[in-house]
């Protein structure tokens, strides 16, 4: 990181200039022979001052305008870079259009049957049922099925599902029970892609976790459809935005599926619809009857799996199985499965053991089912024995209604299904196996050819193994060998799957070189802006002399600018460079696209940004005479923040340095507090000597307190211990945490009132705002926390649940306008925090103080981050809420550091808030991985889902720590500064530009290491996850530093300059 000086100085060309002018003006006026203004002469001259005053105002917007304007350009940059890569890393997969056909199988039947080739008999293979119940029974995990009878080892959620596990045991040829691996991402809505579909999920559908698009492709809801099939819908809302118009109008019912509050709506409303349409008047109405419900997922986000409510779940839906199993008949198949399974907290959507082992049960009235040997009559002890693939219920299904596979199946028929009751059905087992495999090999050939690859031949490859089963199906023999037959197209079928999962998980190289080519452009570009030599700067604290002197000369109209491009001219000069730079390389890039007839336009989206950033950065250099010899530092703070930056980066190469990344940020900001004591007792003066060491004692103290907030990942354990929650299998706050929110309303207005009353700036609308206001709304957080825990743990039986939650949602409601609404009119309207007392000690003579001058700028704008902490402190939970509160304190501690030492304008102050920002997302119950998203936060303040808020809230929630550091990043360069000081919103500008490029840095490092370990076994559990995690987090803090910060910076400086004047 670029260093920047300690106490900037006026540009040298610009003082003499203006003092120049200022002593030809003053010997101009000594020439002047009128002996004093009359009255109309001070009218006019106060005219004037108020005409310079409106100018300096309009200049100062304009220059606000331009510096967002150059913000917003770098945001575009970063969106680019990112874009790039991503299209190039997170695996996308090419949707083939072609759909099965009944008459049109894939390779001709190798069974004979009455009905053959027809939906009643069955399109490709015999049919077995007429009819389907699904129940998917959201986040089944496989082990919630399994008894254990000793008691000791028994957890709270075993045992309360048996009948899945007893009838397979009991009753071997109507049903049986298999773990059921899903493909990550464990998402539901990816889930049910996979789950219908028959192919794999990628990446890039994580993003849709909050709303589905329509499956466009080959799928089983399509197929029975076009058969001419009736489905009905039951519970989770996700089926309808998937398969829009399939399911039958009148009698289906969709339930929200986002609430993860409530365990019983979705549930109830299932149960008390599916048992009517059982009923024999009722069944010509539907074919297929799918019910989805939610509570046993739900229990496990808001409760965690060792829960009574799980166990009451699951209790729940043991019930529901039993009295399903006594009212279908013997032509309905009852399918019951897990989409996914949860982590020991509850959640999943990552790839770990707990997320992916869901469970399949399939049950028929008719003894249907068989086991090819004895043995497997017992269901697996665990998810590791004989697992099924998701992907393998699509064939199955298909084939036992009779109708045909999707077209871009890769799963394999299940054993059991089409093994007959005594386990001796080779035929069937071979014939069913062969029509799957003749139709993946028929989906692989279209998929290459429009990728335009070619298939190996090579001994082992799909293409040999279908040839040797060829040779068996052909055989002359009178007996076909049906069992070696069966072997041979299963062993086709894992093939085949194992080069679909290599194909599919290719990466774009040159993609992914251009985005990180893009992102590297402009952390370049970033630095050269922030760069600067020792004589560059502009801002000069408090010289009320040139402040005068530069008034008189404009009161007599004349100016001292300088030859070269100011600083009020930079950001103007650069916007323009970046617009037509970008604007002739994107003309040129896309008519070259569209001459050539390519459909590459990220390509020339990608050179229109380069171009855009080499006119930007030779501006730089151009105006400024920035070298890149500039970049380097010159001082050890700019060194340290230079290793904090760089080790940072270089360490998210190793997949155990990314897993134990919280405990590193704790030894950074713990080596920065050590290192500004070590500098403070450097300082001439004993008070500055004792505050600095004091505060900088605060900081390191503060970090370790911070540090026992923690959230486990599962790579951590068994050498890390979960605080965040009640226990490591929980997913709700421990009863002794709700003193926390209190605590924090005690204790927080007092310690921000204690560093502002040290430059005396409490004054104005501090002490109602943060005295009063601030206060009510951390006690209202308290109290909302309080209220969440006795409706979770039904600790008050006389309120209705339901009034118990419209309680707290509104109390949380009322939090967030006092803080975001109120606070945010209260900001933009109020007067700075200063007073103003007039003493007299003759008659003649008054003595004038303002009181909070000297931190005019600083102690207004606290305001606004003060404002955000409280709504983030409401939006985390009571753990996350302190860390909050913490980390608040530690900025305060942070900007006294700074000014003791006097290094406000040294790279380490925002370098070290970025990394306050990454630290306390840890600390607020986070991880760089999926499973860690509160999703749970979106019903803090609504009662269901609604867009924006919804997103907008989990964001909140996710990623407080970076919202907060971002917002505070000009505390650091107003902290302590008076009204006079000039050159406000550039020196923020380039503050904001520091942390930023941490976070930049950071992003690039991510991208390069996910790119270069792209085969590596934890690329998907480690790098990617963290990956997405600082591109995310990239945008946060550019979005919340040109929407918040710079904007905030204006309307402060506003407020102040209409009161004091404008210095500049």
């Amino acid at each position: 990181m670029p260093s920047r000086n300690a106490r900037p100085k006026a540009p040298p060309t610009d003082y003499q200039t203006i003092a120049a002018e200022w002593a030809r003006a003053k010997r101009l006026k000594e020439l002047e022979t009128a002996p004093r203004m009359n009255n109309d002469a001070q009218e006019a001259d106060k005219s004037q001052r108020a005409a310079i005053e409106a100018r300096r105002k309009t200049a100062f917007e304009r220059r606000c305008y331009w510096t967002i304007g150059f913000w917003v350009w770098l945001l575009c940059m970063h969106v680019i870079g990112i874009l790039l890569f991503t299209s190039g890393f997170l695996l996308t997969r090419l949707v083939l259009d072609e759909r099965s056909k009944c008459e049109n199988p894939p390779i001709e039947p190798i069974l004979e049957w009455k009905g053959k080739g027809t939906v009643e008999g069955g399109c490709w293979h015999p049919k077995t049922f007429n009819k389907a119940v699904v129940v998917l029974i959201d986040a089944l995990r496989y082990d919630f099925t399994v008894p254990v009878e000793d008691e000791n080892l028994a957890e709270v959620y075993h045992n309360a599902l048996p009948f899945l596990y007893d009838t397979s045991m009991k009753s071997p040829g109507n049903a049986f029970l298999r773990p059921f691996i899903a493909d990550p991402p464990t998402a539901t809505l990816q889930r049910l892609k996979g789950l219908t579909t028959g192919t794999l999920p990628t990446f890039v559908d994580m993003g849709s976790s909050f709303s589905g698009t329509a499956i466009e492709e080959d799928n089983l809801l399509m197929q029975w459809r076009d058969q001419g099939k009736r489905i009905v819908h039951l519970g989770d809302d996700t089926w309808t935005a998937l398969f829009p118009d399939y399911f039958q109008p009148n009698i289906s019912r969709a339930y929200d599926s986002f609430n993860v509050w409530d365990l019983h709506t979705v549930d109830n409303g299932v149960i008390d619809h599916i048992f009517p349409l059982l009923k024999d008047d009722q069944k010509p109405q539907w074919d297929v009857l799918i019910g989805h419900l939610l509570g046993v997922d739900h229990a496990g986000h808001r409760y965690g799996p060792n829960h009574a409510a799980m166990t009451a779940k699951l209790q729940q839906m043991n019930s529901f199985i039993q009295d399903l199993v006594k009212e279908i008949d013997d032509e309905t198949l009852l399918v019951v499965m897990g989409d996914h399974g949860m982590d020991s907290k509850g959640d999943h959507g990552g790839e770990s053991e707990d997320e992916v082992e869901a469970a399949l049960w399939m049950y028929s009235k008719k003894p249907l089912f068989g086991r090819t040997k004895p043995e497997f009559v017992t269901p697996p002890a665990t998810a590791k024995i004989r697992p099924v693939n998701q992907i393998d219920l699509v064939p199955t299904l298909a084939l036992l209604l009779g109708i045909p596979i999707p077209f871009n199946n890769l799963g394999r028929p299940v054993e059991e299904a089409f093994a007959g009751p005594k386990g001796n059905a080779w035929n069937h087992l071979a014939a069913a196996s062969s029509m799957t495999s003749a139709g993946i090999r028929r989906y692989q050939a279209s998929y290459f050819q429009a990728r335009g690859i070619e298939q190996s031949t090579q001994p082992g490859s799909p293409a040999s193994l279908w040839s040797n089963a060829e040779i068996l199906a052909q055989s002359g023999t009178k007996v076909r060998p049906w069992q070696a037959l069966y072997d041979a197209y299963t062993a086709y079928q894992e093939e085949t799957l194992r080069i679909c999962k290599d194909l599919w998980a290719r990466f774009d190289i040159p993609k992914m070189v251009l985005g990180i080519s893009v992102m590297a452009f402009s952390v370049i570009t970033l630095l050269l802006y922030v760069s600067r030599d020792e004589d560059e700067d502009f801002a000069v604290l408090d010289d009320a002399e040139l402040d005068l002197a530069e008034k008189n000369l404009e009161l007599q109209g004349l100016t001292a600018e300088p030859d070269t491009v100011s600083y009020k001219s930079l950001s103007k000069s650069l916007v323009k460079a970046g617009v037509l730079g970008g604007g002739l390389t994107g003309a040129l890039s896309s008519a070259l696209v569209k001459l050539s007839g390519s459909d590459e336009w990220l390509w020339a989206v990608a050179v229109t940004a380069i171009g855009s950033m080499i006119a930007v950065a030779g501006s730089l250099l151009r105006i400024r005479g920035s070298r890149m010899l500039n970049l380097l530092p010159s001082t050890s703070w700019g060194w340290l923040s230079v290793v904090f930056t760089m080790s940072q980066s270089i360490g998210f190469a190793s997949n155990s340095y990314t897993i134990w990344e919280d405990s590193i940020s704790l030894f950074f900001l713990s080596t920065f507090g050590f290192a500004s004591a070590i500098a403070a007792l450097q300082r001439p003066s004993v008070r500055d000597r004792t505050l600095g060491v004091y505060h900088s004692i605060v900081f390191v103290i503060l970090t370790r307190a911070a540090s026992s907030s923690k959230l486990c990942r599962d790579e951590q354990m068994p050498y890390c211990t979960s605080t965040y929650y009640a226990s490591a299998n929980s997913s709700t706050s421990a009863p002794w945490q709700l003193a926390i929110p209190f605590a924090v309303f005690l204790l927080l207005p007092s310690i921000i009132k204690g560093y502002m009353r040290t430059s005396r700036s409490y004054e104005g609308i501090a002490p109602v705002w943060i005295g009063y206001v601030i206060r009510t709304s951390l006690f209202l957080a308290a109290v909302y926390w309080t209220l969440d825990a006795a409706d979770t743990g039904e600790w008050i039986t006389t309120i209705p649940q339901k009034m118990l939650k419209t309680i707290h949602v509104s109390v949380a409601q009322l939090v967030l306008a006092i803080t975001f609404a109120a606070g945010t009119t209260a900001f933009i309207w109020t007067s700075p925090c200063a007073s103003i007392y007039s003493t007299s000690s003759n008659s003649r003579t008054a003595q004038i103080t303002v009181l909070g001058y000297g931190n005019a700028n600083g102690a207004r704008y606290l305001l606004l981050p003060v404002n955000f902490a409280a709504a983030l402190i409401l939006l985390s939970k009571p753990m996350g809420g302190g860390a909050i509160a913490i980390m608040l304190w530690q900025i305060l501690s942070l900007v006294e550091i700074l000014d003791l030492n006097e290094i406000s304008a040294e790279t380490i102050g925002p370098v070290t808030l970025a990394l306050l920002g990454n630290f306390h997302f840890f600390k607020t119950g986070h991880q760089a991985v999926p499973a860690s998203i509160q999703w749970d936060a979106a019903f803090i303040p609504l009662f269901t889902v609604r867009y924006p808020w919804s997103p907008l809230v989990v964001a909140l929630n996710t990623f407080a720590g970076q919202i907060l550091a971002a917002v505070a990043v000009p505390l650091l360069v107003l902290w302590k500064t008076s009204p006079k000081r000039k050159g406000l919103i550039e020196s923020v500008s380039r503050a904001l530009g520091v942390f930023v490029a941490y976070y930049a840095v950071e992003s690039l490092a991510t991208m390069a290491w996910a790119g270069y370990l792209r085969r590596h076994l934890m690329l998907y559990r480690v790098f990617s996850p963290r990956f997405m995690m600082a591109a995310l987090v990239l945008l946060v803090v550019d979005l919340v530093g040109i929407g918040v910060a710079l904007l905030g910076v204006k309307t402060n400086t506003l407020s102040i300059g209409d009161v004091f004047g404008f210095a500049d």
